[in-house]
């Protein structure tokens, strides 16, 4: 069984003692593939810190967070985009919009979106999609985008299921986390209607730990348990699971 968690920070833990034992754990539970997104300029060196000790392991992306366009965000843009010179990325994320914590940034948020997006389709790279009530945002953007260019993840899917063809109706795949496990999200009601052949695994952790470890740090090891809960939405085995979103995994990221 090979699981791959296709979005998780784990790179944000800086003891290198927990950092090796937060990898060993992903090891003793078969999650041996593991996509880091960036989220800004400071974030590039500890993701490949990580890739260049685990580099059979340990995937990078390229992107600035939306909760991180500021009015600077043209500088930050351009110094992430330099960096991808000298790097082997597989995405082009985190990117997207969050309407959550700051509306006032719309404006700049979506200019930022679209411009990795243009770095995605001239790199013929996958995007990962940060979307947090802005749904409709996205969907606008994504429509004016959209062509055989135009593909990736919409990460941390928590909408319905007409969200669910939207997204899958555009060319992306649904990254599917520890949200799943929580009774009254109504994601499992959700994904009943959704092929498996259209969803990846993910954690975001440190965040959205899955059941029974709910409100507590999240980390890649926990992948597991989101593979057992969406086995049992899909009435197949676990192992069925790992393999499944795996090659999902691999069309997208071409690796």
């Amino acid at each position: 069984m090979l699981l791959t968690d296709t979005h998780t920070h784990l790179y944000y833990e800086t003891d290198e003692e927990k950092l090796a034992q937060l990898m060993q754990r992903c090891f003793d539970n078969q999650v041996e593939r593991l996509f880091l997104p960036n989220v800004d300029v400071a974030s590039i060196a500890s993701i490949e810190g990580l890739v260049t000790k685990y580099p059979n392991n340990c995937f990078a992306m390229a992107g600035l967070h939306p909760c991180d366009v500021k009015e600077d965000y043209e500088l930050v843009l351009d110094e992430i985009c330099q960096s991808i010179v000298d790097r082997n990325i597989y995405a082009i994320g985190e990117i997207g919009i969050d309407l959550h914590w700051d509306k006032t940034t719309l404006e700049i948020q979506k200019i930022a979106f679209k411009e990795q997006i243009k770095w995605a389709k001239d790199l013929d790279l996958p995007i990962v999609i940060h979307c947090r009530e802005a749904f409709d945002e996205i969907f606008k953007v994504l429509e004016a985008e959209k062509g055989p260019d135009l593909r990736g993840i919409l990460h941390c899917f928590t909408g319905n299921l007409d969200q669910a063809n939207k997204a899958i109706e555009l060319g992306f795949y649904l990254g599917i986390g520890g949200v799943v496990t929580y009774k009254k999200a109504g994601l499992d009601e959700v994904l009943k209607n959704i092929p498996i052949s259209k969803i990846v695994l993910e954690t975001d952790s440190p965040y959205l730990a899955p059941v029974p470890f709910r409100g507590k740090p999240n980390e890649s090891s926990y992948l597991v348990h989101i593979a057992e809960k969406v086995a049992e939405i899909y009435n197949i085995s676990v192992e069925e699971v790992a393999n499944i979103t795996t090659a999902n995994s691999k069309i997208i990221f071409n690796i």
